[in-house]
This record gives C-alpha cells, sequence and structure tokens, in this order.
C-alpha cells in the first residue's frame, strides 16, 4: 500500500514538472504584416496588487516593459537600439504588450513574466514581421503572368514582321528606282547618239554641196580665162 502511494505520488510530480516544462518551452507563432500592430497577450484577466509583469525581447532578453502594482511602475522602454520608441504600449489592465507601426526588425522572440507571492508564470512569442509587396509590383497570378507574356510576345513578333516588311519594301523600292535612272541615263544618251547621227550626216551633206559648188564654180572661172586669152 505504502508503495503504491508513494509510485501515485512519484507519478504526479514527474506529470506536474512535466506539465511546467513543457509550458515554459512552449512558444507561440505570431506573424503580422509590417505597418501593422501586433498584441502579445498575457494569461491574465486583470493584473493583481503584488503580480510583477516584466517583458523581454531577442536573445539578449532586453526589458522593454514592466509593470509593478505595489511599486507603481508602469513603463515601456525603447530596447535595442531604440527600435521600439513610441512604438509599445500596456494594456493596464491585463499586462498585455502592443507594439504598433511594426517593422521588420521587430521580428524575434518575446517574453513575459508574470510573477507574484505565490506562483511565477511565461509565456513566449515567436513574433515574425513581414513586408508585403505592393499592388503596383506584385507578382499576377500565373495565367494572368502566361497571358500577358504570350501577348507581349505576339507584340514582338508582330513588330518584328512589320520592321522586315519595311526594310524589304524600301530595299526593293531603291533597287527599282536605281534601275530607273539607269534606264533613263541609257535613253537618254541613245537619244543624243540618234540626234548626233542625223546632224553629222547633214553637216556632211553641206559640205559636200559646198565643195560642189566650189568647184563648179572654179570651172567656170577657168573657162572664162581659157575664152580671154582667145
Amino acid at each position: 500500500m505504502f508503495r503504491t502511494k508513494t509510485f501515485v505520488f512519484s507519478w504526479l510530480c514527474f506529470c506536474h514538472l512535466v506539465g511546467v516544462f513543457a509550458d515554459a518551452d512552449e512558444v507561440k507563432s505570431v506573424s503580422v504584416k509590417e505597418g501593422d500592430s501586433v498584441t502579445l497577450n498575457t494569461s491574465l484577466t486583470e493584473i493583481q496588487k503584488d503580480d510583477q509583469v516584466l517583458w523581454k525581447f531577442g536573445l539578449n532578453r532586453s526589458v522593454i516593459a514592466k509593470i509593478s502594482q505595489e511599486a507603481g511602475i508602469f513603463n515601456t522602454y525603447d530596447g535595442p537600439d531604440e527600435r521600439f520608441r513610441d512604438r509599445l504600449q500596456l494594456d493596464n489592465q491585463t499586462g498585455s504588450l502592443t507594439i504598433t507601426n511594426t517593422r521588420t526588425t521587430d521580428s524575434g522572440l518575446y517574453e513575459v513574466s508574470i510573477k507574484n507571492s505565490s506562483s511565477e508564470a511565461k509565456n513566449r512569442f515567436n513574433v515574425t514581421i513581414y513586408r508585403t509587396v505592393s499592388s503596383s509590383s506584385s507578382h499576377p497570378p500565373d495565367s494572368v503572368s502566361l497571358t500577358v507574356l504570350t501577348s507581349a510576345a505576339a507584340a514582338a513578333a508582330v513588330g518584328s514582321l512589320l520592321i522586315g516588311a519595311a526594310v524589304g519594301i524600301f530595299c526593293i523600292y531603291k533597287k527599282y528606282r536605281k534601275t530607273d535612272q539607269e534606264d533613263q541615263t541609257v535613253q537618254t544618251r541613245t537619244e543624243e547618239i540618234t540626234y548626233s547621227v542625223p546632224k553629222f550626216y547633214k553637216s556632211s551633206a553641206q559640205k559636200a554641196e559646198v565643195k560642189q559648188e566650189d568647184e563648179a564654180m572654179y570651172a567656170r572661172v577657168a573657162r572664162n580665162a581659157d575664152q580671154t586669152r582667145q
């Protein structure tokens, strides 16, 4: 009988210790968007006269808030690098801590310890402050992205085709223009040659005619001279 009672007592003590350590090691995860406020709650519904509430932050366990009803202390502190300056608020009834205008540097481990003459309790919070991408630069859904990419590719292809067509038309126009200019040059030269040939023949005929006239005149002069001698 004694052994049974001893076993039961030992088992109850073990369960109590396990419960205490389990509560001490329990960490609540809290996530909040940057710029929003977050409230870390204590296990109290109302602070008693002999309660002491102490809030700590980070691996160095820096004190960021303290409440002591007996000592009349109800303070918040700026914390490491004054990162919490003017951004901490305490609930005077429950001792809960509110962080306003949160920043990514507020992420980390928070611990609150509540002591009185008969007990001590602790709560831990792993707080994560995340940034949100603005609507103007946020990524659209995959289907929308695919549609946008497809449209962009199609537009690029059409643009390339238009540019290629314009270049081709310009080259063809330039080639035909050059050919026309060459044809006009050849035609002009041909006309000049054709015009020069009749002119040449006309000039030759005129020379022959003048020569014949000179010969006839010479013959008449010679004939007159002979007649005069006789």
